[in-house]
C-alpha cells in the first residue's frame, strides 16, 4: 500500500506538471491574437489569461469524467500506465514547444493514455466507443472553428463596411479585450479538465475513489497549475500562431477568439475533450481566408498540420517507451 501511495503521488505530480506544460504550451491559444494585434502588452495578456484559465476550470467536470472513465477502463489500468501516459504527453509538449509548433496537448494526452493502456492490457483496456467519440470531436472541431471564424468575419465585414477604418480599429481593439478574455476562460474550461480526469482515473484505479466524481482539491490544484503555466507564456508558439499564419488586425483577432471560444465552451458543456490549439488555429485560418486565400501562409500551415498528424502516434510511442521502462523497474 505504501508503494502504491508513493506511485499515486508521482502520478498526481506528473498530472499537475502536464497541466502546467499545457498552460505554458497553449497560452498562445488565449493571447496570441491580442498580443499580435498590439491591443495589450504580452505581460498583461498572460497574467489576465492565467487568472481566467483558473476561473474557467471551475465551470464543469464533464470533460474530466470523459477523460477519466470514457477512454480507458479504470479497472484495467495501473498507476504505471497513467504515469507513462503523462510522461509521454509532457515530453511531446516540451519538444513541440521548443520547435514553436502549436500542437494539441489534448491529442498528446489521449495518445499517451491509449499507447500506455494498449501496451499494458491490450485492446481490452481501451474503450473504443468512447475513443471514437473523442476522435470524431477532435477531427470536426477545427472544421467548425474554420467555418465559424469565416462566417463571423464575413458578418463583421458586412456590418462595419461603411465605418471609417480608424474608428473600427479603436472599436475592435476594445472588443478584443472581451473576446480574448472569453477565449482564456473557455481554454481553462476545456483543457484544465483533462488533467483532472487523469488524476481521477488514477484515484479510481487505485481504489481511493469509489466513483469518478472529481474531488474539489483536484479541481483547484489543476486550475492553479494551468493558470501558472499560462502566466509563463509559450512565446515561440505565440509568434507562430499570432504572426506567421496570417497578418492579424483587431477585427480578425476578435472574430477568431469569439469563434474558438464558442466551440470550446459548447464541447466543454457536452463533455468532449477537443483540442483548444486546433480550434483557435483553424479560426485564425478562417478569418484570414476572408481576405483572400493567399493571405494565409499555407507553408507554415502545412508544417502545423504535419505536427498535428504526428501528435497522437508520437505521444503514444513515447508513453509506450516510458511504460516499458517503468515495467523493468518494478
Amino acid at each position: 500500500m505504501a508503494e502504491l501511495s508513493g506511485l499515486l503521488l508521482v502520478v498526481v505530480i506528473l498530472a499537475l506538471l502536464f497541466d502546467f506544460s499545457n498552460g505554458w504550451h497553449d497560452s498562445a491559444n488565449a493571447i496570441a491574437t491580442v498580443v499580435s494585434t498590439r491591443v495589450v502588452s504580452p505581460s498583461t495578456a498572460v497574467l489576465v489569461a492565467g487568472v481566467l484559465n483558473v476561473a474557467g476550470a471551475f465551470m464543469s467536470t464533464a470533460v474530466a469524467k470523459m477523460v477519466g472513465t470514457g477512454i480507458v477502463d479504470p479497472q484495467s489500468v495501473t498507476q504505471a500506465v497513467v504515469a507513462s501516459a503523462l510522461a509521454g504527453a509532457i515530453v511531446w509538449n516540451f519538444v513541440t514547444l521548443l520547435l514553436g509548433l502549436p500542437t494539441s496537448s489534448s491529442h498528446a494526452l489521449i495518445g499517451g493514455l491509449v499507447g500506455a493502456a494498449l501496451t499494458h492490457g491490450g485492446t481490452a483496456a481501451v474503450k473504443f466507443s468512447g475513443l471514437r467519440s473523442v476522435l470524431e470531436a477532435m477531427v470536426l472541431s477545427p472544421f467548425f472553428g474554420f467555418a465559424i471564424g469565416l462566417v463571423l468575419m464575413v458578418i463583421l465585414s458586412w456590418v462595419f463596411f461603411r465605418v471609417p477604418r480608424a474608428l473600427a480599429l479603436r472599436l475592435f481593439s476594445r472588443m478584443q479585450l472581451v473576446s480574448a478574455s472569453f477565449m482564456a476562460f473557455s481554454h481553462g474550461a476545456n483543457d484544465a479538465q483533462k488533467a483532472m480526469g487523469i488524476i481521477t482515473l488514477a484515484l479510481v484505479s487505485a481504489g481511493v475513489l469509489p466513483t469518478a466524481e472529481v474531488p474539489t482539491w483536484v479541481i483547484g490544484s489543476c486550475a492553479l497549475a494551468m493558470g501558472l503555466g499560462t502566466a509563463v507564456g509559450g512565446w515561440r508558439i505565440v509568434r507562430t500562431l499570432g504572426m506567421r499564419i496570417v497578418k492579424l488586425e483587431p477585427v480578425h483577432g476578435f472574430a477568431a477568439e469569439t469563434g474558438a471560444a464558442i466551440v470550446l465552451l459548447a464541447t466543454a458543456h457536452i463533455g468532449l475533450p477537443v483540442s483548444t490549439t486546433h480550434t483557435i488555429t483553424s479560426t485564425v485560418m478562417g478569418v484570414g481566408a476572408v481576405k483572400r486565400l493567399s493571405a494565409v501562409r499555407w507553408g507554415v500551415t502545412r508544417r502545423i498540420l504535419s505536427a498535428w498528424l504526428f501528435t497522437l502516434p508520437g505521444a503514444a510511442l513515447l508513453s509506450t517507451i516510458c511504460y516499458l521502462f517503468l515495467s523493468k523497474l518494478q
